[in-house]
């Protein structure tokens, strides 16, 4: 027996420096009873453990002590010992390493009974401004003189790229520079791009670090010595839709949440420990490299390179030692002896809870990497690592994902390159991904159902039909391809105008006895203090008393002809905006260089970091701002020299909520918009263990809306066309992941009776609103503000179906103060007449108006809809 596993012995050495596969013995299956042993064995166990017996090895002690090598010939290996009885089985596609079984993990069937909403990071104050507002004293005279209204700009010419920069010079000085910031920049390594805050990769250097990051359908987190994995590496997690926990409740129900601790795989290297150190490298709007050291001190030893909807998570490795952790247990690991492509190792492991995933190794040095198992929890390599590790989930009883990955492994996404272009009403936009990796293998990358929905011809015909179930946007569907061109129509009919999607070109001149009806509102309302109503101490609230009075001066001139009248209001509007344009309001802007953009220094003066909405820590901005760049464009769009005088502080919030691009080295690209989810995240940076979330998204499609009419008004033509293509794309996404209509196939068949998603986030929906839970907040928040871009969003069905859920049936004439009046106004885009005669009663009750609302606006929008006479 002895000469036998001293041939053995040889075997494994000769295999090892001729990169040869070691010779497996082909008698069935081997029992190895490892049991008890001490866990500081796997770093100096016998050389063949796994080939050889127990007693095989006590027997052959003294040949072992006696084959002594020269150093030079010694293999670099850490000696994996199990501490768990393993059994081995060749079969044909590979050698199966057995463990002991282990009762099936499985999710839990309900959370905690004392589920709360984390408010983390969340001002709970409602988006309404309640003040009540005084009927003036006196109504403004309209100015006799009228103002000569120049033309808009001419435009300028649209680029084959429209994400061209809006500016690239300094922001305007009126913003004081500070170089501190609240928040921490946490492990992020120092790079020339400004900083994303908003991304969904900012847990990473956001609090404890240890949150999770959703790239869909995979979530990464740091393990950080977790206390049941005992593990300092990247944990990867994805949840099937059987695994979703719903609210038990309320029918349909409240939230569902997918279950956040389940480690599937975890990796790391055996020589990560608790000195491990995390940081960051590479921040981009679509992808970033998160890097795991030994010590803060130490090079990284494993780079995960994350990019939105990466096929396979990928590891580099910088010579350590790989091992494999699961909190699921491992069931069995299989190592296949037919290699996928030349140079790639192949394992599928299969846990407790039946799911299946593949681990692909690739050395450019030629290295074979071999695992052993030592635990149900843990995988060991025999020997130190330089190179690739990928792993990805098998779907269930999917028979092709397996060839597909094989084809596809290698090969992983370190960035995207955006591009678009317009061509009338039709646009398009296109990822383009940087590879890393083998550069003869082509990309897997999953797409959302919005995105599939878009596909050009040519993209479609790259999808496959491995799919995986996304945390709260429904399957991702796997497409073999190294970019993506998705094409949207766009909504360029859509102006200041009041909008009918049925007839977009229609301007529908009112009657005599509309303009009177409308222009007694709107002469009162036009007379309102508003120098009060604006220098609040919050940019939200100021930003929509604004706008309030924008739409009031445009709807003057524009609906009612009544230029005279909005003269005199528009100089009041414009004094009024003159205090932020100077920044001598309230609360006024810092430029701060930490992260790289436009801050109110609320925070710096308090201490509160939710004050105004926690808009210091880069929440919400594109709300907040949005409404101060709707404003400008309508008082643009009656004055277009002021719009060119002040252009340079507009586009300083346009480009802290909407940089386009790289060129402009003052403020992040996108920093809200998610070019691949489709909508914004208003979280900022505080830490959220559910992911990033938004709560609007009609204010999101509002900041959208915006830009596109801002860009109209001073001429940007790609600026416009961005605006045009945002929201195209974000109508899309809302109406897949916001607001459900019946037919919605994407969200649980059990949730979209909701009709809207409440606050969405990455790893749950809920629905109900940070400021209360009635029924008119949850479903009116995603119906602020309505305007003419309103109908692209909520289709009439939609509106409908919501409408006859909730609020049919006198049921509206219950909801309390402004909410009255949303919920009134969104109605005009079905039954604008009900929506007219409410408006316009004589005995309307002004407490039903949100104080950012202008009932001038509410009542025209149902008038130019067809409400009136």
């Amino acid at each position: 027996m002895g000469n036998m596993n001293q041939f053995y012995l040889i075997i494994l050495i000769i295999a090892f420096h001729t990169q040869a596969k070691p010779y497996e013995r082909q008698n069935g299956e081997e029992s190895l009873p490892f049991t008890n042993l001490e866990s500081q064995g796997l770093s100096t166990p016998h050389p063949t453990a796994g080939l050889l017996s127990v007693d095989d090895q006590k027997e052959d002690h003294d040949l072992l002590r006696l084959t002594v090598l020269p150093e030079s010939l010694i293999p670099p290996t850490s000696f994996v010992v199990p501490e768990v009885s393993i059994l081995t089985k060749t079969i044909t596609s590979g050698i199966v390493q057995i463990l002991p079984t282990i009762p099936i993990i499985s999710a839990p069937a309900k959370i905690d009974s004392e589920y709360k909403l984390d408010l983390n990071g969340h001002n709970t104050k409602p988006p309404l401004i309640q003040t009540s507002i005084p009927i003036p004293s006196t109504i403004l005279e309209p100015m006799s003189v009228i103002m000569q209204t120049t033309e808009l700009p001419s435009r300028t010419s649209v680029s084959q790229n429209i994400f061209q920069p809006v500016a690239t010079n300094a922001p305007p000085s009126v913003f004081t520079t500070r170089s501190d910031h609240p928040v921490e920049r946490k492990g992020i390594k120092p790079q020339k791009d400004p900083l994303q805050t908003n991304k969904f990769y900012a847990n990473f250097f956001l609090g404890n670090q240890n949150a999770g990051s959703w790239t869909h359908p995979y979530s990464v987190a740091w393990v950080k010595g977790d206390a049941k994995a005992k593990s300092w590496g990247m944990s990867i997690t994805h949840i099937d839709a059987d695994k979703k926990v719903f609210d038990q409740s309320t029918n349909p129900p409240r939230y569902f949440i997918n279950p956040i601790g389940i480690l599937s795989i975890i990796i790391s290297s055996s020589e990560l420990g608790s000195s491990t150190y995390l940081s960051t490298d590479t921040l981009t709007s679509t992808s970033v490299n998160v890097n795991l050291h030994p010590n803060s001190s130490a090079p990284a030893q494993i780079i995960f390179p994350l990019v939105q909807g990466m096929g396979f998570v990928t590891a580099l490795f910088d010579g350590g030692t790989p091992i494999l952790q699961s909190t699921i247990f491992f069931r069995n690991i299989t190592k296949y002896l037919t290699a996928p492509k030349p140079g790639v190792s192949k394992y599928k492991i299969t846990l407790e809870d039946n799911a299946i995933w593949f681990l692909y190794a690739y050395s450019p040095s030629g290295a074979n990497l071999e695992f052993q198992s030592v635990s149900n929890q843990l995988l060991q390599a025999t020997s130190r690592f330089d190179g690739i590790l990928q792993v990805a989930k098998n779907p269930p009883s999917n028979i092709s994902a397996e060839k597909i990955y094989d084809t596809a492994c290698g090969a992983y996404a370190t960035s995207v390159t955006l591009i678009g272009s317009v061509n009338g009403d039709s646009g398009s936009y296109t990822f383009s991904y940087v590879k890393g990796g083998l550069s003869n293998a082509t990309l897997i990358m999953f797409a959302l159902p919005h995105h599939v929905a878009s596909f050009s011809l040519d993209t479609s015909k790259k999808i496959t039909d491995v799919q995986l179930e996304t945390t709260t946007k429904g399957k991702a569907t796997a497409v073999i391809a190294d970019s993506w061109t998705m094409i949207e129509h766009l909504p360029t009919s859509i102006g200041f105008r009041p909008w009918n999607p049925q007839s977009p070109n229609d301007k529908k001149i009112l009657s005599a006895n509309t303009v009177n009806s409308i222009r007694k509102v709107a002469n009162v309302e036009i007379s309102q203090d508003m120098a009060n109503q604006t220098n609040l101490n919050s940019f939200y609230y100021s930003g929509k008393a604004l706008a309030k009075f924008a739409s009031v001066a445009y709807t003057l001139k524009e609906l009612l002809g009544d230029e005279g009248m909005a003269q005199a209001g528009l100089s009041k509007l414009k004094s009024s905006f003159a205090l932020f344009i100077s920044n001598k309001n309230q609360s006024p802007l810092f430029y701060e260089t930490a992260w790289k953009g436009v801050v109110s220094s609320a925070t710096y003066s308090t201490g509160d970091k939710e004050r105004d909405f926690g808009n210091t820590y880069y929440n919400d901005h594109h709300f907040h701002f949005g409404y101060f760049i709707l404003a400008a464009a309508l008082i643009g769009s009656i004055d277009p020299n002021w719009a060119q005088a002040n252009k340079d502080y507009i586009n300083t919030l346009v480009r802290d909520i909407a940089n386009p691009s790289t060129a402009d080295t003052y403020f992040p690209v996108s920093r809200y918009f998610d070019w691949y989810h489709g909508h914004s995240w208003a979280h900022g940076l505080f830490e959220s263990y559910d992911g990033k979330d938004q709560e609007s998204s009609s204010e999101d499609s509002m900041s959208a809306y915006a830009l596109k009419m801002w860009g109209h008004v001073i001429g940007d033509a790609n600026l416009e066309a961005r605006g045009n293509l945002q929201l195209a794309v974000n109508a899309r996404s809302i109406q897949n992941y916001y607001l459900y209509e019946k037919t919605n196939t994407v969200e649980p068949p059990n949730f979209i009776g909701n009709k809207s998603a409440g606050i969405l986030f990455e790893n749950k929906v809920d629905h109900t609103t940070y400021f209360g839970a009635e029924k008119e907040f949850i479903q009116g928040i995603h119906m602020i503000p309505i305007l003419p871009h309103s109908a692209l969003t909520r289709t009439r069905t939609f509106v409908q179906e919501e409408w006859e859920t909730y609020f049919s049936n006198g049921r509206v004439d219950t909801a309390k103060g402004g909410w009255k009046g949303i919920l009134y106004s969104n109605l005009a885009l079905i039954d604008p007449k009900t929506a007219w005669n409410f408006f316009n009663s004589a005995s309307f009750d002004n407490s039903t108006l949100d104080g950012g609302a202008s009932r001038t606006w509410y009542m025209a929008f149902a008038a130019c809809l067809g409400g009136s006479d």
